[in-house]
């Protein structure tokens, strides 16, 4: 490549860095270290690396890799990844073992360490979230339950007819896949049940490049505003995995989601705030063996291997909604019990 297109590919680049709170951690005090990192790049990383920056990972990119075991020139020996992530993504990142590997980066599935580079593609790595302390309970006398106190199971539909019991037992979802997707507007199940049988799905309603599970396609013969709003917001959504021990979220929209799940920690925290480009194991297979019956307070019992995650709105004592189904948009995710 000729130098002067590559020069412009790390101009372009550099446009797209992200701004510290602070001069330290800033983008002119790592600029030593990656345009050095950027020399080691070939010149097929470095086009890659610019349509991925660019596009804000909204397509599954293969691996920018960067040579191994050459740490000159890298401010504070921080690696290749934790050095683009810092300059592209969170300007507070410190250490690799903030990040994670998404599923579809080789560097996660162990292939990474075969080849003579290490994967530092920016958006081939989310950060871990961790449980915040949560605050006081929501104390607005104003606000109470927004459906029936006593405890109930959420088992119906609405079709555009008449209620109809839908419960979503175990039995309905035995049939090859690792789990089932059910996507609810409050108390209404909209659609069909969506199954997934790839190791990934995608939910989203708008997502440039790729397929998965698209509510936007989903009919409903009344929408809110509320739910309107709410469905504005979901965006590329989030990517569910399933990895060796569990399930794993990815939040891909700009906006944070709320999980509830029997095997999240700490067990007094019923519901886990993970925000924008954050990753949560959602569902451990191995605690699941004895939980038994789950419930959150005041909602009743709920199927042991399920998940919820609401869209943009939290739920419990925390929030004024104190029930999932007081929200406008959330999923659950029904899972298969690994063979």
């Amino acid at each position: 490549m000729f130098r002067s297109r590559r020069a412009g590919l790390v101009r372009r680049l550099w446009r797209q860095r992200c701004a510290a709170a602070s001069p330290e951690d800033g983008p002119a005090a790592l600029k030593p270290a990656v345009h050095a990192l950027f020399k080691k790049l070939k010149d097929e990383e470095l086009e890659l690396l610019v349509q991925v920056v660019e596009s804000r990972g909204a397509w599954e990119s293969g691996c920018v890799l960067a040579p191994r075991g050459d740490p000159r020139g890298v401010k504070q020996g921080l690696p290749p990844q934790v050095l683009l992530c810092r300059l592209f993504r969170w300007p507070d990142l410190h250490q690799s073992h903030e990040l994670k590997h998404l599923c579809y980066c080789a560097g996660g599935q162990g292939t990474c360490g075969d080849l003579a580079g290490l994967c530092c593609n920016p958006h081939h790595f989310s950060r871990l979230a961790v449980p915040e302390t949560p605050p006081p309970p929501y104390l607005k006398a104003s606000c109470g339950p927004s459906w029936p106190e006593e405890p109930q199971l959420m088992e119906f539909s609405y079709d555009g007819g008449d209620w109809c019991d839908t419960s979503l037992s175990w039995s309905t979802i035995t049939d090859g896949c690792w789990c089932k997707l059910a996507y609810w507007e409050y108390r209404t199940r909209v659609g069909r049940l969506y199954a997934v049988h790839e190791a990934s799905v995608n939910v989203f309603c708008e997502l440039p490049w790729g397929s998965g599970f698209c509510l936007a396609q989903l009919p409903a013969a009344y929408r809110s505003c509320a739910v309107r709003r709410a469905r504005g917001k979901i965006g590329r959504g989030l990517q569910l995995s399933q990895e060796p021990g569990g399930v794993w979220a990815y939040n891909r929209s700009e906006h944070p989601i709320f999980v509830s799940s029997p095997t999240l920690s700490p067990p007094g925290l019923p519901v886990l705030k993970v925000l924008p480009g954050y990753s949560a194991k959602v569902f451990d297979y191995e605690r699941a063996g004895g939980t038994g019956g789950w419930q959150l307070p005041g909602e009743g019992p709920c199927d042991p291997h399920s998940i919820r995650i609401s869209f943009a709105k939290g739920w419990g004592p925390c929030y004024s909604r104190q029930f999932i189904t007081s929200c406008p948009c959330w999923l659950e995710v029904l899972l298969n019990q690994p063979h």
